[in-house]
C-alpha cells in the first residue's frame, strides 16, 4: 500500500514504541463507532488518545489527567461540512455508556488536520501517541 503525503507526515509523529491496542470490550466498541463515523463519511485515518491511552504505555500518571478519550478523525467528505455540525454528529455516535467515558471528537480534512497537529497538544497527542484505529 502506498503512503500518502498525509500519512507519511503522521508516521513522523507517531513514536513506534508505544502500544497500538485497547483491552477487548473497547476495541469492538471502538470498531462500531468507526462503522458508525464510516457510513456517513469514509475515513482516511482514526485515531484514539487521551488520557486512558496514555494510561497504557505508562505515561498517565506523568501528566496532567485531561479528556479520558480523544478521538481524531480524518476524511475528505467532511470538506464542505460545517466544522461544528461534523463534530456534533461524530461525537453524538459515541456511545459514552459502553466506553465509560465521552470523547474529545476532533473531525479534519488531510490538510487541516496537518495544521491541527501543529498547533493543537490533543491532536499532537494522538498523533505522535496514540493508537491507529485503521491499521
Amino acid at each position: 500500500m502506498r503512503l500518502t503525503a498525509l500519512a507519511q507526515a503522521a508516521a513522523r509523529w507517531h513514536d513506534p514504541g508505544v502500544p497500538t491496542a485497547v483491552p477487548a470490550a473497547d476495541e469492538r466498541e471502538l470498531q462500531r463507532y468507526l462503522r458508525r463515523v464510516g457510513d456517513r463519511w469514509p475515513l482516511e485515518r482514526a485515531l484514539l488518545g487521551g488520557a486512558r491511552v496514555a494510561d497504557l504505555h505508562g505515561a498517565g500518571a506523568q501528566r496532567e489527567r485531561g479528556s479520558e478519550w480523544v478521538v481524531v478523525l480524518v476524511s475528505p467528505h467532511f470538506d464542505g461540512v460545517p466544522w461544528l455540525e461534523r463534530v456534533h454528529q461524530a461525537g453524538s455516535l459515541w456511545d459514552a455508556g459502553e466506553m465509560g467515558a465521552t470523547a474529545d471528537v476532533h473531525c479534519y480534512t488531510p490538510a487541516e488536520f496537518t495544521r491541527k497537529v501543529a498547533v493543537l497538544p490533543a491532536v499532537r497527542d494522538a498523533a505522535a501517541a496514540g493508537i491507529d484505529l485503521l491499521a
